[in-house]
């Protein structure tokens, strides 16, 4: 492992310590379980799963590190260049998804990759990022989310938030039903261009600045009451989650086209989810106003 890998696979480590203890004091009753897994091809990872709290249905926060011979074509489809080259990458990633359907489905992402080629100079770049899955939109909410995301990006320069704001709404975007996954927040990929030093630090802004982004919310609406009409809203709409991380998620087919865990892969998935087909909210419902959020906008 290169010296600035090892950097990077410190701090994640830590990183998945602090986002689990986090989780856990906010749910009050149910723990993180951790399964260490290693891969045939090189490397493992931790997976730390908590099911059935009093707050969270379920909450996945992994870590892993992986090295292969020959980049996996997920990751050298944007880069031909860099076909054939060894390879590590190392991540962390964080999926909640919480009973209560006012609290929305949270996801975040931090990971390095690091490409290489004997008598070559590594190749190296950064991604990541965090977006939100409300099923019962508060403006209130999408603002605070969004506030955070533009504050973390200040220091990095003014085009940051826009430019990244922007690739989470494209790449969140279930193009079979012309909707978005949710209100977004920041997606970035192939960050090399500001040097190692910089773009780590984003990459701690971005995997540190999630909980100031979240937590605030969840504790805004998990006391909010609700019913059967509202769960089994909440049970459908989770059937589009499932269908952007099949069909779309490039880390999803990272992970599976690279040999990766099945089961730590897929634990994004929520624990239910239902479909229905035909399925039209009444108007003028709740439910019904969830499409006005599915479309980007300018938060701030």
């Amino acid at each position: 492992m290169s010296e600035p890998a090892g950097q990077v696979d410190a701090y994640l480590r830590g990183l998945q310590d602090r986002l689990c203890e986090t989780l856990q004091r906010a749910d009050g009753t149910a723990r993180f379980t951790e399964e260490t897994w290693t891969r045939a091809g090189g490397g493992g990872g931790r997976t730390r799963v908590l099911k059935q709290g009093r707050l969270f249905e379920q909450a996945g926060v992994n870590f892993s590190r992986v090295a292969g011979d020959r980049l996996p074509p997920s990751a050298s489809a944007q880069r031909p260049h860099l076909a054939g080259r060894s390879w590590i990458a190392t991540g962390v990633s964080l999926v909640v998804h919480p009973w209560n359907p006012y609290v929305p489905t949270a996801h975040m992402n931090v990971r390095y990759f690091e490409a290489d080629r004997p008598g070559e100079a590594p190749v190296w770049w950064f991604g990541g990022g965090f977006d939100l899955t409300p099923f019962y939109p508060f403006d209130e909410d999408c603002l605070h989310w969004h506030t955070v995301a533009r504050d973390l990006c200040a220091p990095f320069g003014e085009d940051v938030y826009p430019r990244y704001k922007k690739w989470c709404d494209d790449y969140f975007r279930l193009k079979h039903r012309e909707e978005a996954r949710g209100i977004g927040g920041l997606f970035f990929d192939d960050l090399n261009e500001w040097g190692f030093e910089r773009c780590f630090a984003f990459l701690q802004a971005v995997g540190d600045g999630f909980s100031d982004a979240y937590l605030p919310i969840v504790a805004r609406r998990e006391q909010l009451p609700y019913g059967e009409r509202e769960r089994e809203f909440q049970l459908y709409r989770r059937g589009r989650y499932v269908e952007f991380n099949l069909v779309y998620d490039r880390g999803t087919l990272f992970g599976l086209q690279s040999g990766g865990r099945a089961e730590s892969i897929l634990m994004s998935l929520p624990p239910r989810v239902r479909y229905e087909y035909g399925y039209r909210p009444e108007p003028g419902s709740p439910e019904a106003g969830l499409t006005a959020y599915l479309q980007p906008r300018t938060w701030l």
